[in-house]
C-alpha cells in the first residue's frame, strides 16, 4: 500500500485528537501518572503544573506510527529509531518522577545514539553547504555528539508555555514536507505525525499552559528530531545543516547561551533563566507575546531550509549569513530590552 495524502491527513487527525484527549486527561487534578512541576530558580511559571504532556504526544505518535507502518511496511531503521526513543522516554519519565543522575541519563542518551548508528544513520559528509566526505571515525563521533546535543537541547529550551510544542509542530512538519517532496513518503508521513501529536498537545500548552511537556516529552522529541534529521541527510532529502536551520530558534539560543555561561565560568549544567526567551519574559514580555515571536522565527527557519535545499552552495551560504545576522540583531534587541527593564 502506498502512502497517500488522504491517508496521512486521516492519521494526522486521529493522532492530534488522541494527543489532545490524553493531554487533557493527564492535566486534570489527581490524574493517573500525574507529576507536578514545582516552580524553581529556572522556572517562568508561578504555580505547580502537571508535566506529563509529553507522554500524551508519545502515546499518540506511537499509535500513529504503528498504524502507518502496518499499512505501508516498516524497515529496520524505523525499529532502531523507535527503540532509541523508547529507552530515552523511559529514563526521562523516571527522571520526572523521582530524579535520575546526569551520568545515568547521559549513558542512555549515548545508547540512543548507538541505536541510530546501528540503524545506518551515521553522518558521512561535513554538515555545511557543499561539505566534503568524513572519515568513518569522524562521522561516528559527530553523529553521537549531534544526537546527544539535540536530545538535551530540547530539554534546555522547554521552559516557556507553548514553546517546545510549537517548535515540534514547525520543525517536524518542515522535516516531513522535505522528506515527502523528496519522494520518501513513509518517513515524511512519520515526521508529520509527530507534528500532529505536538499540535494536539499544544491545545492545552499554549499560554496560559495547563500542562507542560516534561522530560518525558522534551528528550524523546529532541532525539526524534536528530534521528529524522540524520535520515533526511542520509537520503538526500534535506542536508543536516538545513535541518539545523529548521530548528534554529532552539539551536542558536541554546548554543549561544551555553557558550556565554561557559565563558563566564558558570556551572553550565545547573538550572538557570538566562536563555534569550527567558530573558524576554523576565524583562516584562508575556509568554504569549514571546512565543508568538518565536513562532515567526520557527516558520522562517522552516521555509528558508525548504527553499535552500535546492539552491547552489553560494546562495545557501548567503542565505545562512543573512539568517545569522537576523539572529544577532534579535539577541542585541533582547539585551536592550533587558537593560531598559533593569533601569526602570
Amino acid at each position: 500500500m502506498t502512502v497517500s495524502f488522504g491517508l496521512v491527513v486521516a492519521l494526522c487527525v486521529v493522532v492530534a485528537g488522541v494527543a489532545a484527549g490524553l493531554t487533557y486527561s493527564f492535566g486534570r487534578p489527581g490524574a493517573w501518572l500525574s507529576v507536578l512541576d514545582l516552580p524553581n530558580e529556572r522556572s517562568l511559571h508561578q504555580r505547580p503544573t502537571p508535566r506529563t504532556g509529553g507522554l500524551a504526544i508519545l502515546a499518540a505518535v506511537a499509535g500513529g506510527w504503528l498504524a502507518l507502518f502496518a499499512l505501508v511496511g516498516g524497515s529496520a531503521e524505523v525499529c532502531w529509531i523507535a527503540g532509541g526513543a523508547l529507552s530515552i522516554a523511559v529514563i526521562s519519565f523516571a527522571d520526572d518522577r523521582g530524579g535520575v543522575s546526569a551520568r545515568c541519563r547521559l549513558l542512555v542518551h549515548l545508547l540512543g545514539a548507538a541505536s541510530l548508528l546501528a540503524g545506518g544513520l551515521a553522518i558521512q559528509r561535513v554538515p555545511v553547504p557543499g561539505g566534503g566526505e568524513l572519515g568513518e571515525v569522524a562521522g561516528v563521533v559527530l553523529t553521537v555528539g549531534f544526537v546527544v546535543w539535540m536530545t538535551n537541547l530540547y530539554n534546555f529550551m522547554d521552559g516557556m508555555d507553548g514553546f517546545a510544542g510549537g517548535m515540534s509542530v514547525s520543525g517536524f512538519g518542515s522535516l516531513g514536507v522535505a522528506l515527502w517532496l523528496h519522494g520518501d513518503r513513509p518517513m515524511g508521513a512519520a515526521s508529520i505525525l509527530v507534528a500532529a501529536g505536538a499540535l494536539g498537545f499544544l491545545r492545552y500548552n499554549f499560554p496560559p499552559a495547563r500542562i507542560f511537556l516534561g522530560d518525558i516529552g522534551a528528550a524523546p522529541l529532541g532525539y526524534l528530531a536528530a534521528a529524522l534529521a540524520l535520515h533526511g541527510d542520509r537520503s538526500g532529502a534535506l542536508p543536516l545543516w538545513a535541518a539545523c536551520v529548521v530548528f534554529s530558534p532552539f539551536v542558536v539560543d541554546a548554543t549561544v547561551t551555553l557558550v556565554r555561561r561557559a565563558v563566564r565560568g558558570e556551572r553550565v549544567w545547573q538550572a538557570h533563566r538566562t536563555h534569550y526567551y527567558q530573558r524576554l519574559v523576565t524583562s516584562g514580555w508575556s509568554h504569549r507575546r514571546t512565543v508568538l515571536c518565536e513562532y515567526v522565527a520557527m516558520l522562517t527557519g522552516g521555509v528558508v531550509a525548504l527553499h535552500l535545499r535546492t539552491c547552489s552552495p553560494p546562495s545557501q551560504w548567503l542565505a545562512l549569513a543573512a539568517l545569522m545576522v537576523g539572529y544577532v540583531l534579535a539577541m542585541v534587541a533582547v539585551n536592550r530590552f533587558e537593560r531598559i527593564h533593569l533601569n526602570r
